[in-house]
């Protein structure tokens, strides 16, 4: 990243995510020029890239499967080959459909073993470099399952995990990691749920997420009373939870 913390490069994985794009677009109108999306080929991915490039941005879009782990090391090595990606977003997540174990399984693949895959590609080959920066989209959800999202809060709960580790275990080599936990966000994903206490938006998160890389955050709370409310709520006994989740 350059004296003012913009990255000269960014890979978004998950190149249709309405949380990436904001963050991207942001960076690019700060001064990013190159941009490489993530993603399936889609309507809402093409759209991506062209909006990008009216911000200022070079687009280029490669396909990406979340779920397809055993290619990610690939899908990393092409999107970094030229040297110029110095910032990754990993920005893909399902909610899970938690009474189906099929379906659940196939979230907690996406969310945590697709990052896991992606993470590793990442760091390694940016401490190859001697820098870099990876962005964690996970969630306030990770910090303590509940009832009524115990798949995806757990698996948010092992990718907080994961993302803690690479960066006890690359920062050293010059790999800077930041994990950004929102709380409930409006976005596609959550339309039709009613909104939880202290919801926010799009463009509040990735304003945080530019704020916070840019200081060295390690961990971006959006907003930021979330630190405080889930320090106290995972001090809480399992009643109080239970009791409170109904």
């Amino acid at each position: 990243m350059t004296a003012r913390h913009t990255p000269r490069g960014l890979l978004v994985l998950g190149g249709s995510s309405e949380i990436g794009l904001a963050v991207a677009e942001r960076w690019v109108r700060a001064g990013t020029a190159e941009v490489v999306l993530a993603g399936r080929e889609s309507a809402r991915l093409r759209a991506g890239a062209a909006r990008l490039e009216k911000a200022g941005a070079r687009v280029r879009c490669v396909h990406f499967d979340a779920e397809r782990t055993d290619t990610h090391d690939q899908v990393v090595a092409d999107a970094l080959a030229d040297h110029t990606v110095d910032a990754a977003l990993i920005a893909f997540g399902v909610l899970a459909d938690e009474h189906h174990p099929a379906a659940a399984a196939r979230a907690v693949r996406t969310n945590y073993a697709g990052a896991v895959s992606c993470g590793l590609a990442l760091a390694e080959r940016f401490a190859g470099r001697g820098h870099g920066t990876i962005v964690v989209l996970s969630s306030v959800a990770g910090v303590r399952a509940r009832p009524d999202n115990l798949v995806y809060g757990s698996s948010k709960a092992g990718l907080d995990a994961f993302a803690e580790g690479l960066s006890h275990r690359y920062g050293p080599r010059g790999v800077r990691v930041t994990t950004v936990r929102p709380g409930f966000v409006t976005t596609r994903l959550t339309a039709g749920l009613p909104p939880a206490p202290f919801a926010t938006d799009v463009d509040t998160v990735a304003r945080a997420v530019v704020e916070g890389t840019a200081r060295g955050a390690h961990v971006v709370w959006v907003p930021r009373v979330l630190r405080w409310v889930m320090t106290a709520f995972r001090l809480l006994p399992r009643r109080a939870v239970r009791l409170l989740s109904r």
